[in-house]
C-alpha cells in the first residue's frame, strides 16, 4: 500500500512539475511579446473611454454612476475575449507540430494543455489588475473593500480559466489559427453584447432579456459588480459559480479526450 501511494504521489508531483514548466514557457513567450499585452488592453480601454464619455450621460444605471457600472462589465468581457486566444495559440501549436513534439517527450501527457490554460489564467489576472487601474484613472471606485475586490477578481479569473478549457477544445478541433479565431468570435461576440456589461438587461428587447439575464457573462458580471461595490451578489454569485463549475466539468474532459485521440 505504501509503495502504491508513493508511486501515485510521485506521478502527481511529476505531472505538476511538467505543467509548471510548460506554464513558464507560455508566460515567457507572452513577456517577450509585450505588444500582445498592449493589444489585448487597447480595445477595453477604448470601450471604457467611449462609453463613459460619449454614452454615459444617456444610460440609466440606478444606484450607480455609469463608470462604476461599466468597468466590471468590461473587465469580464476582456477576460472572455482573452480566453478565446487559447484556441488560437493551441491551433497554431497543432499546425506547427509543437504539440506532436511535446507528445514524444517524457512528460505528463496532459501537461501541455494544463500548462497552457494555467498560463492563460495568470495572463487574465494581470489583465484584470491593469483594467482595475485603468478604471480607477477614469473615475471607477471600489466600494466593497479589499475583501470584495479580491473575491471579484478571483471569481472573474476562475471563470476565465474555465473558458480557456472550452477554447482549448476549440483550438484542438479547429483547422488552423484563423478558424480558431473565427470560432472564438462566434462564441464570445454575441455573449459580450447580449449581457449586462454595457447596459442593464432591462433595456434590452423582451425576447432577448431572459437570455441575457441568465447567460454566463451576465451572471459573472453581476456578481463581480456587486462584490466590487459592497452589495449583496444574490443569485448572481450562485449562477456565476455554477457556470464556472459546469464549464470545467464539461470542457476539461472534452479537451483532454480530443488531445489524447490526436
Amino acid at each position: 500500500m505504501t509503495a502504491i501511494s508513493a508511486t501515485g504521489g510521485g506521478s502527481l508531483r511529476w505531472a505538476v512539475a511538467d505543467t509548471l514548466v510548460l506554464t513558464g514557457r507560455c508566460l515567457r513567450h507572452w513577456v517577450r511579446q509585450p505588444q500582445l499585452l498592449v493589444l489585448s488592453t487597447i480595445q477595453p480601454v477604448m470601450l471604457v473611454l467611449l462609453f463613459t464619455q460619449v454614452f454615459g450621460g444617456s444610460v440609466d444605471t440606478p444606484g450607480l454612476r455609469y463608470v462604476d457600472y461599466l468597468v466590471p462589465g468590461v473587465i469580464v468581457q476582456v477576460v472572455a475575449w482573452d480566453s478565446a486566444q487559447t484556441a488560437v495559440a493551441l491551433a497554431a501549436d497543432v499546425a506547427s507540430t509543437t504539440i506532436d513534439r511535446f507528445r514524444t517527450l517524457p512528460m505528463a501527457q496532459a501537461a501541455p494543455l494544463a500548462g497552457r490554460t494555467l498560463a492563460d489564467a495568470v495572463r487574465s489576472l494581470v489583465v484584470v489588475l491593469i483594467m482595475l487601474g485603468v478604471g480607477h484613472a477614469v473615475g471607477f471606485r471600489v466600494h466593497g473593500g479589499v475583501g470584495g475586490m479580491v473575491a471579484a477578481v478571483a471569481l472573474v479569473v476562475a471563470f476565465g480559466y474555465a473558458l480557456t478549457w472550452l477554447f482549448a477544445y476549440v483550438g484542438l478541433t479547429a483547422g488552423g489559427a484563423e478558424s480558431a479565431m473565427a470560432a472564438g468570435v462566434v462564441v464570445v461576440f454575441p455573449l459580450m453584447f447580449a449581457s449586462s456589461a454595457l447596459v442593464p438587461t432591462q433595456t434590452l428587447p423582451e425576447w432577448l432579456r431572459p437570455i441575457a439575464q441568465h447567460q454566463p457573462l451576465t451572471q459573472v458580471i453581476d456578481a463581480a459588480r456587486a462584490l466590487l461595490h459592497g452589495q449583496p451578489p444574490g443569485t448572481a454569485l450562485l449562477g456565476a459559480m455554477a457556470w464556472t463549475v459546469g464549464l470545467l466539468a464539461v470542457s476539461v474532459p472534452l479537451a483532454l479526450r480530443r488531445y489524447f485521440r490526436r
